[in-house]
């Protein structure tokens, strides 16, 4: 079943949804997780102490995926582009397992800056 989380990056909030995958599941298990934000490009990630196989890896994602960075064991928010992207596709530092979605309005995750607090909690 999947479990409502909201985020919290800064000043921006968005609600989002964690899927039913084991590495989904043991995400939600660790919930509240705090830590400070990377961006590369219009993505924001950061390390969370999870370790998840890498499970149905996919090399291009789409904007509003949340997913599990098994080389830096790191949840990555993708909100556009991100520097290894084409015109057409989102594409992540290396194969990355979905393991979310955020909703709503995700332009305003664009003012986040390297560094500030971001908190997942459950919703």
């Amino acid at each position: 079943m999947p479990t409502p989380i909201r985020i919290t990056a800064g000043d921006v909030v968005v609600e989002a949804e964690l899927n039913d995958s084991a590495c989904g599941r043991a995400v939600a298990e660790a919930l509240p997780i705090e830590a400070a934000a990377g961006t590369w490009g219009e993505e924001i990630y950061f390390s969370i102490d999870v370790d998840c196989p890498g499970e149905d890896l996919q090399a291009v994602v789409d904007i509003g995926d949340l997913a599990y960075w098994p080389p830096g064991s790191a949840f990555c928010m993708f909100f556009g582009l991100t520097p290894m992207s084409t015109a057409e596709e989102i594409r992540p530092a290396s194969p990355v397992a979905v393991i979310g979605t955020m909703t709503g309005d995700l332009e305003a995750l664009k003012t986040v800056r390297s560094g500030a607090k971001v908190t997942i909690e459950a919703a």
